[in-house]
């Protein structure tokens, strides 16, 4: 008895996946990475709510995309890549899709090709600023996770970094720090010096912005 109606069902079937409503993929998929880490971001479909998101990820010229830990069937629109795209060396491609319940995906959305090394902000040092009889005395604070990412010690990191200096009457000089501490004794007394750094990381000729103004006066 069935057999006639099987075409009727499977018309029916056809007819409800063409009218099922198809998600709009989720856009500007990009990384934003500061320090080597290295976070994607991505964009909603506009007037979707509830969805879910869904990220892989896979090196460039491999041909197999993998799913991301912890970033599968998540709400939130950002998802941190940084153990998968910790290699310096390669570039990387993420990509992402919206699901909603019960069954229905949005097509995927790829992201630009990312490279650690040359993509990655790079934070400026920290200073702390200590007036002395002999002059002024400047701890220079490396980014934590920058120093444990390229795998440099404590000193050599502050070889890299830039230091600029000048007074309330714009005299204006530059060094480059040697220590994590630094002497300044070729100051005016009485006089207001303001420092400012930069982290420079010569093997890969990048630079961070400099850090905030810290202002001392001298005794």
């Amino acid at each position: 008895l069935l057999l006639p109606l099987l075409p009727l069902l499977l018309l029916l079937l056809l007819l409800i996946i063409n009218c099922s409503p198809v998600l709009d993929r989720p856009a500007q998929v990009r990384f934003e990475s500061v320090d080597y880490k290295n976070i994607l971001h991505w964009t909603p479909p506009i007037n979707d709510t509830s969805l879910q998101y869904y990220v892989q990820w896979k090196i460039y010229g491999e041909p197999q995309w993998l799913d991301v830990d912890g970033c599968q069937g998540i709400e939130k629109h950002h998802c941190d890549l940084s153990g998968v795209t910790s290699d310096p060396r390669e570039w990387y491609y993420a990509r992402v899709h919206a699901s909603s319940k019960p069954a229905s995906k949005s097509a995927w959305t790829l992201s630009p090709r990312f490279s650690p090394r040359w993509d990655t902000k790079i934070s400026p040092p920290v200073l702390k600023l200590n007036i002395t009889e002999q002059g002024i005395v400047v701890r220079v604070k490396p980014p934590r996770p920058l120093v444990r990412k390229i795998k440099v010690n404590y000193n050599t990191l502050n070889r890299s970094c830039l230091l600029i200096a000048y007074s309330n009457l714009q005299e204006e000089f530059e060094m480059e720090c040697c220590f994590h501490k630094l002497n300044l004794k070729k100051v005016k007394h009485k006089e207001e010096y303001c420092l400012q750094a930069e982290t420079v990381i010569a093997f890969q000729a990048k630079s961070s912005d400099r850090s905030p103004e810290k202002c001392v006066t001298t005794l």
